[in-house]
């Protein structure tokens, strides 16, 4: 699809009181924080579909994200152990353009997710890559035109392998401070896999492991320490200090 590049993008968004505004998307882009807003428009809801749309409790932001698929709040774990995200949010805001036809068309990007140097990403988590059809595909360009005409993303993330979505939803269970336990506990867990030992030995060094193990689960997804994702996490593992290179470790790309 082409698009009518005489004619800028506009965004549709919420304001904090639950206006709708419409504005040019450089403007918007510049101006609004939209990792703050609720979604421009509810997550549809499809009949038959095991996962319907519900909330992702960030460790980032310490508050809720709206989700609309299990593929979209797998991508969402990702990002939320990205150190460089600083903000998250579904659906905030919904991209007008006209096509070389003069045809109006838009689109509502599912995640947003802000970065440490103020760059954001606008991001479709479909379930496999031809999920939505030509539309979707057709979207995908012009949003992607219109993030890269202010030096921002667009990305369709493709789902995660097996085994890796896998672990990052067991590590993402421990993910609220309360895992980190006690006082002085992380500390004691950090100093345990100091060198890399394997899971059960290095959280029977810090204490008791039914104490232990979840702020080691903790440590983990907040990349304290280290291990291999592609693998299945079981009692022998190997677990290392924050930026040990276990030799099975591929970190998500940003």
């Amino acid at each position: 699809m082409t698009v009518d590049r005489g004619a800028a993008f506009e965004a549709v968004f919420l304001d904090p009181v639950g206006r709708t505004v419409q504005q040019r998307w450089s403007d918007a882009a510049l101006a609004v924080a939209f990792e703050d807003l609720p979604p421009v428009s509810a997550f549809p809801v499809v009949p038959g579909r095991r996962w319907g749309p519900g909330l992702w409790w960030s460790a980032t932001t310490g508050r809720h994200v709206a989700a609309g698929s299990n593929a979209m709040r797998t991508q969402l774990m990702v990002l939320d152990r990205d150190p460089d995200v600083t903000g998250l949010a579904g659906r905030p805001v919904r991209l007008l353009w006209r096509t070389g036809r003069g045809q109006i068309r838009s689109w509502v990007p599912q995640l947003f997710a802000r970065y440490t140097d103020g760059t954001a990403l606008l991001a479709d988590c479909p379930s496999h890559p031809d999920a939505g059809g030509e539309r979707a595909l057709a979207a995908a360009e012009a949003v992607a035109e219109a993030c890269a005409d202010i030096g921002w993303t667009y990305q369709r993330l493709p789902p995660l392998e097996e085994m890796l979505a896998a672990n990052l939803k067991w590590l993402a269970g421990y993910r609220h401070p309360r895992n980190a336990g006690r006082p002085g506990l992380i500390p004691a867990v950090l100093a345990a896999f100091a060198q890399p030992r394997p899971l059960l030995e290095g959280a029977e060094a810090a204490g008791n492991p039914i104490e232990v193990l979840p702020a080691v689960f903790h440590a983990l997804w907040h990349g304290q320490l280290t291990t291999s994702l592609q693998r299945p996490l079981h009692e022998r593992v190997l677990v290392g200090p924050q930026g040990w290179n276990h030799p099975g470790t591929t970190e998500a790309a940003r």
